[in-house]
């Protein structure tokens, strides 16, 4: 990778993903400094040669702010500079770039491609941004095994087999797989359980498997079944169903009516999963349906699946963009970083023209490694699809729009509740769990006006208050969050931290030259961008106390009168909903009508951390319930963990056993032996 720099003396990508909400508020307070820019912009060009690469613009902390691609670095870069020429936003980009970071491709379709991964990685304020971060839900039909499995599966497609998707929810694809195994009667247990069978399970009993695990079916019975379903789950239902009812007739002639009435289930499976289709799409095969709809300056992209002809789904997208992007290219952006997580099929129907549509193409086919054609439907049962795509945005839009005014309004009253200058941008709940002291842990939960911001969710494992002492935990979440602004330094505050959930697996989808880096740069890369944002309202779940051990802290931090902090407490009638007191720090309480919309708000917030946090505690509660201290040995793996416990018993009796006893387990070598031996009785 050509990488290149201007005019910063360090590169602190720490706060890469900081918060999209404070980045629109960020541009619009940036002091202009065209002439800061546009010489670290032509410092860069000097360096350039005209070849194809994606280019990232940072600021003067390092983060990014745009990332763009280009056929011809050297000129693309270049633009830049001739400022009478550039919009305002751009004018605003540049006055804020401090440095650029270049990669080189070997083709422009290539850099289309990493464009696309660096922008759903680095999400930078200035680029069209997809926001829906969830990954979407396949079929997975395993090739592993002499008996397959059918299950759901999200995330990388590592294992060997079949995918069939993306269906729209997890709903979907549940109820899809829940006629499937009627249908079908294909196993859904894991392989140890399969393994570990001598009867058949309750599946069985109910008709959705066919017990192979037991021997009720051979492997050429079983496969003839997993050959249908691929069948279905290729489009080709006709010749299943046919298929079916020749042998329910069959069965019928020769009086076997329990095989008839099998047959009878299955075959009203494949009519449920063939009713359920709210989409005519048999002519179609493969193809997705993207129609765009724009209103009151935010934008809705509406997206179909359809799979063998068979509508699996559709979903919204809202994504965030500058006002003066045009529609065509938020769409072709938003579809690029959807293809990051998803195949492409064959067929893409959009209901408008995008721009660098054929280098789009180009990029997808190199995605897919096969044709992949986009065009717009003109008549026939394509435009009718597209032409309910379109209605569907519309709709969305409109209801996106509603329910956006109903959350600004509670956002204002809540702030005129608190007491708050202005309606808060970013709200982080806290609260803590524990048993007694034990497996404590704190959580940070955070809700913008558009809703909660679960990437930027956050996990305490207490470390120093592990006495069963709630106001010590909370002291110790708070320096731990908060202890970047020491000293009153909000603006180049950041501390490194564990990466968000998105982040965690970058170097799986990270373009070659990008993985080459060093580590201690993708580490610094890492760093929470919420960690250098004071959030405009903190809420404390609890009382009095609580506050008070919130303020303490703040206050060694000499940030209390820059953090809004609230208690919210269940008030005198402990767990009656409705009766939630709101402490302020100077003492005072105030409480709401019990059908007010700004507690129901409050309420929601207040559970969210709940839920959040109990399940954290619950995880590490269950992770130290089958924990061995076997575990905290260097270099002894699962089968050496097993074979002590299999020859000495217990792990106390692994402790207390002497070298020579060590030495004779089995599959232990002296080795082996020795370092277990020194482990528990170093210094002895």
């Amino acid at each position: 990778m050509t990488r290149t720099k201007a005019g910063s003396p360090h590169d602190p990508r720490g706060a890469a993903r900081f918060n999209e909400g404070r980045a629109a508020s960020t541009i619009a307070r940036a002091t202009p400094d065209l002439d800061a820019g546009v010489a670290a912009i032509r410092e860069v060009v000097r360096t350039l040669k005209p070849v194809p690469g994606v280019y990232r613009m940072l600021d003067a902390r390092g983060d990014v702010l745009y990332v763009g691609k280009a056929r011809s670095l050297r000129a693309r870069v270049a633009n830049y500079t001739q400022i009478k020429q550039l919009s305002s936003r751009l004018q605003r980009m540049v006055s804020q770039c401090r440095a650029m970071e270049i990669v080189t491709t070997n083709s422009e379709a290539e850099a289309l491609l990493l464009e696309a991964q660096l922008i759903k990685r680095y999400r930078p304020p200035f680029n069209v941004l997809l926001r829906d971060d969830k990954s979407f839900p396949f079929i997975l039909l395993r090739g592993d095994h002499a008996f397959p499995r059918i299950h759901k599966h999200r995330g990388a497609r590592r294992a060997a087999g079949n995918y069939y998707g993306p269906f729209a929810s997890a709903g979907s694809v549940n109820t899809t797989l829940n006629a499937l195994q009627k249908l079908f009667l294909l196993r859904s247990c894991t392989d140890s359980f399969f393994n570990n069978r001598d009867r058949p399970c309750l599946l069985y009993q109910i008709k959705r498997c066919s017990a192979p695990c037991v021997g009720r079916i051979d492997e050429a019975g079983y496969d003839e079944l997993v050959s249908q379903a691929k069948d279905f789950l290729a489009g080709k239902s006709g010749r299943v169903q046919a298929d079916l009812e020749k042998q329910m007739a069959k069965a019928a002639e020769e009086l076997d009516f329990e095989t008839a009435a099998i047959l009878r289930d299955r075959l009203r499976a494949a009519t449920f999963i063939q009713g359920s289709q709210a989409i005519n799409a048999k002519a179609m095969g493969d193809a997705d349906v993207f129609a765009l709809a724009e209103k009151g300056g935010q934008t809705c992209v509406q997206a179909f699946f359809i799979r063998g002809g068979q509508n699996w789904g559709h979903r919204a997208f809202f994504p965030r963009h500058p006002a003066d992007i045009d529609a065509a290219e938020v769409l072709a952006d938003v579809m690029l970083q959807f293809y990051e997580e998803v195949p492409p099929p064959p067929t893409i129907l959009v209901d408008r023209d995008v721009p660098e549509r054929e280098l789009i193409e180009a990029a997808l086919c190199e995605l897919a490694d096969r044709k992949v054609g986009i065009s717009i439907p003109q008549r026939g049962d394509r435009r009718k699809l597209m032409e309910q795509a379109r209605r569907n945005a519309v709709e969305a839009l409109e209801r996106r729009l509603a329910e956006t005014g109903t959350k600004a309004k509670v956002n204002r009253e809540l702030a005129e509740f608190l007491e708050l200058e202005e309606p808060p941008q970013r709200i982080e709940i806290y609260d803590n769990s524990h048993i007694q002291g034990a497996k404590a842990v704190g959580a940070m939960v955070v809700a913008s006006a558009e809703g909660f911001e679960k990437s930027q969710y956050r996990k305490f494992n207490i470390r120093e208050a592990q006495t069963n002492d709630d106001f010590a935990m909370m002291r110790e979440v708070m320096r731990r969050r908060f202890r970047s602004f020491a000293g009153g330094s909000f603006e180049t505050a950041l501390t490194t931290s564990s990466p968000p959930q998105d982040e965690r697996n970058d170097s799986a989808t990270a373009h070659p030259e990008e993985k080459s880096k060093p580590k201690a740069e993708a580490s610094s890369r890492r760093t929470k961008g919420h960690e250098a944002i004071l959030p405009d309202l903190v809420l404390i779940d609890g009382g009095k106390g609580q506050l008070s051990s919130v303020m303490e802290v703040l206050e060694e931090l000499g940030i209390a009168d820059e953090v809004p902090v609230i208690g919210i407490a269940k008030g005198p009638h402990h767990g009656r909903e409705g009766r939630e007191v709101f402490h302020f720090p100077d003492g005072r309480e105030k409480t709401l009508p019990t059908n007010s919309p700004v507690l129901f708000y409050a309420q929601r917030l207040r559970d969210e951390v709940h839920r959040y946090v109990i399940g954290a505690h619950r995880a590490k509660r269950s992770k130290a319930i089958t924990a061995s201290p076997l575990d905290e040995i260097p270099g002894i793996g699962p089968a050496r963990k097993r074979a002590l416990l299999l020859h000495f018993g217990t792990a106390s009796k692994v402790r207390a056993a002497a070298l020579e006893d060590l030495q004779r387990a089995p599959g232990v070598s002296d080795t082996v032996a020795r370092k277990i031996y020194d482990f528990y009785h170093a210094g002895g």
